[in-house]
């Protein structure tokens, strides 16, 4: 016996293939919108921005 129950027969990418495509163009989205965020003015110099240039290496 299965842990994960019967089995049954049916399609399961062919109907969620829409949700797929949206969650694609979403994800799309929101990164374009991040890096747009990130390289803008106001977050252009924050130390937490991955595309800031660093300030400069401390000598220990």
């Amino acid at each position: 016996m299965s842990l994960l129950g019967k089995k049954f027969p049916g399609a399961l990418a062919k109907p969620m293939a829409p949700f797929f495509a949206a969650g694609l163009i979403v994800l799309y989205g929101v990164n374009s919108l991040q890096n747009a965020l990130s390289n803008s003015q106001q977050y252009k110099n924050d130390p937490r921005n991955p595309n800031a240039k660093p300030a400069g290496k401390a000598d220990h």
